[in-house]
């Protein structure tokens, strides 16, 4: 195991092995400190920083967070390693690493640079990066990255924003959910799914609900996908019984005892992708997979040690998910920034932080990368940190966000973002919808050639039948 070491003002600091290093360089929060993994002075962290900066990329290859031999995660990440695209970069350190993006971000054909360099990348790399990186680095090296996906709807394109409308019920009521959803489409909601997280994991319910949704679907011929938010096998049960399934969803982490706790592996997840892809549902593309992360839900699953039996930080973790996520090509992949709660990302600060740490990490890995912006009611955070981070990540570049009624989930118990803190983003920012359902808003009369949503009168728009679908 190899010592690193920087001293600070003639204090030393020494740090056993790669993975106490990574963990004592990231920024506060409070799932390291439960993990007893965190940094105890600012001072010791700033060394970590400064020791890791001078760590070569190529350690990443030979030092490996979690063994080889003990977990399917860091098997994928070293097997399926592109070792030609590495090769414009492995000659640097993780500080020459961050000057490279850098460098990149500010210069012409800089998403082609970063696209063919990412396979190149191991989740490790790119968290290392990450933890010597302002805010403002993570923001303009993610807006540099292009990725796409596409399904009904092309997310991820340059200029856009899309968004999950999550009508969510805490019964599941049929009239409650067409209600929500005939809300969220009336403010321009949708383009990226609309998405489901049922009361109950039983198929029948599962099924009714994917039959109610594509009801609306095809009754308003809305180019959009919907998706039903169970349990994997669940899905895979209902494509074999013929039930409607656009997306494929399953909650993903980044080792394999975390996977185990969600009831799945990457053999099963690769399974699932091939059984919606065999559907053939999809008409601008095949990606089916909707896959949700978070910081945080290793430890929670008690599968968050590393070599030697040492924890691995949170952050660290929540990038090698990236990895899984990589490997089924999904349409959707988004961290639940301040889902799982204060235990671990404590404060508005730590979540702004990992909510542009992640997605900052998923773009530079190739995914089309969002983000729930949210937080639990015990949290120390309001909605002004969610203005806060929606923005930042509205300039960074984020594939899409989450919006619920009101920003308050009834079912879930958690606040995240409206409908119309999705339609202020793109009205400053200048963004647009996902270009296919643009163009479906555009037809029913309501955007202008800005894509900006005009005033609607719900009860003369084609769309008020949508509370008769249940």
């Amino acid at each position: 195991m190899t010592i690193y070491a920087h001293s600070i003002a003639g204090v030393g600091y020494t740090f056993d092995g790669l993975v106490d290093l990574l963990a004592k360089a990231t920024p506060l929060r409070s799932g390291d400190e439960l993990a007893g993994c965190a940094a105890s002075t600012d001072a010791e962290r700033a060394a970590a920083q400064w020791a890791l900066a001078d760590v070569p990329l190529t350690t990443f290859l030979n030092e490996l967070v979690v063994p080889y031999e003990d977990d399917e995660v860091s098997r994928l990440i070293i097997d399926s390693h592109d070792r030609v695209a590495f090769g414009e970069i492995s000659h640097l350190t993780v500080g020459g690493f961050r000057d490279w993006l850098l460098e990149v971000a500010a210069g012409k054909n800089a998403a082609e640079i970063l696209r063919r360099v990412g396979p190149g990348l191991t989740p490790e790399m790119v968290a290392a990066v990450s933890k010597i990186m302002r805010n403002q680095d993570l923001i303009a090296v993610a807006r540099a990255v292009h990725v796409t996906a596409a399904f009904r709807t092309t997310l991820g394109r340059p200029g856009t924003l899309g968004t999950r409308l999550q009508p969510n019920h805490p019964t599941d009521d049929p009239r409650g959910i067409a209600a929500a959803t005939l809300d969220g489409l009336l403010l321009g909601c949708g383009d990226a799914v609309i998405g489901i997280n049922p009361a109950t994991d039983s198929p029948h319910a599962t099924s009714e609900l994917l039959h109610l949704l594509d009801d609306i679907r095809q009754r308003f011929d809305i180019p959009a996908q919907s998706c039903v938010l169970s349990h994997v096998t669940t899905t895979m049960g209902l494509i074999e019984s013929g039930v409607p399934v656009d997306l494929v969803f399953q909650s993903i982490a980044g080792t394999q005892g975390a996977n185990s706790s969600f009831g799945v592996d990457i053999s099963l997840l690769r399974e699932a992708n091939a059984a919606g892809r065999s559907l053939k549902r999809g008409t601008v593309g095949d990606n089916v997979m909707y896959l949700e992360t978070g910081q945080g839900s290793a430890l929670s699953a008690g599968a968050h040690l590393g070599a030697g039996g040492r924890p691995v930080d949170q952050q660290t973790l929540e990038t090698r998910a990236y990895a899984v996520a990589r490997d089924l090509e999904p349409l959707l992949i988004n961290t639940v920034v301040g889902f799982i709660g204060p235990e671990y990302l404590y404060d508005g600060k730590q979540i702004i932080r990992a909510g542009l740490e992640d997605h900052f990490c998923g773009k530079l890995l190739g995914l089309p990368m969002g983000v729930d912006v949210c937080y639990t009611n015990h949290a120390e955070a309001d909605q002004d940190d969610m203005d806060t981070l929606l923005t930042l990540l509205g300039v960074a570049g984020a594939a899409f966000v989450i919006a619920v009624p009101g920003a308050d989930d009834v079912m879930l118990g958690y606040q995240s973002l409206s409908f119309h803190d999705a339609l202020y983003a793109r009205q400053v920012l200048g963004l647009r919808p996902a270009p296919e359902f643009e163009d479906w808003l555009r037809r029913l009369g309501m955007v202008d050639d800005d894509g900006r949503i005009l005033p609607v009168d719900a009860a003369a728009s084609p769309l008020r039948a949508l509370t008769a679908a249940s």
